[in-house]
């Protein structure tokens, strides 16, 4: 086959090269994939990968803003300033639980995984990008439930972990999604102790 004849590689699609990553980056964990891994699923070489993405760890960073625009729970919903926190926390657990377990292989939040990783530069995206929902639980308890807001932030921050790594390593839906209500009782039970009661 000439030259005249032979057929001219497609363009990279750098996009779709992010949707590589993250489906990568999801399964395996960011310290289990190589850069080899990524420059075959993308076929690809390394030059273009670095030209494309800067390094690792910058395209980690990007497949994970790529997840939040995906995957983000519905805060703003869930912990509406009208919503009593006794209904609001546990329906977060559930929602967070139904969706690290839903994917057969894509299980846990990436995001919240990235915090485990090795990588100090990997692991502080990861912890920078988990920032803004802890600080939206916060800002949430201490606008409804302010002398338990940082116990009740630190308790729900320890469960969605907990969660997303019971994930992780393959905990059924079912289990799963029972863990989150069996949490959320728990800490509707402690809000509802901690409501004054009223003489009769």
């Amino acid at each position: 086959m000439n030259a005249k004849t032979r057929q001219r590689r497609p363009a990279f699609d750098r996009e779709a090269g992010v949707a590589i990553a993250q489906a990568l980056f999801h399964e395996r964990g960011y310290d289990a994939v190589s850069l080899a891994d990524l420059t075959h699923a993308m076929d690809i070489k390394p030059p273009s990968f670095y030209a494309a993405y800067g390094s690792k760890a910058e395209l980690f960073e990007r497949t994970m803003l790529r997840y939040a625009q995906e995957n983000a729970l519905p805060l703003a919903e869930l912990l509406a300033p009208d919503r009593p926190p006794a209904e609001a926390l546990p329906a977060l657990l559930l929602a967070a639980a139904e969706q690290y377990g839903r994917d057969s292989v894509l299980r846990g939040c990436m995001i919240t995984e990235g915090m485990r990783a090795d990588d100090p530069a990997a692991r502080r995206m990861a912890e920078n990008l988990a920032s803004g929902g802890l600080q939206a639980i916060r800002a949430y308890l201490d606008q409804v439930h302010p002398q338990d807001a940082e116990s009740l932030t630190d308790y729900v921050s320890v469960t969605l972990r907990g969660l997303s790594a019971s994930a992780c390593n393959g905990m059924p839906y079912e289990r799963l999604t029972q863990v989150a209500r069996t949490a959320g009782r728990f800490i509707a039970h402690e809000l509802e102790a901690d409501e004054p009661t009223t003489a009769s």
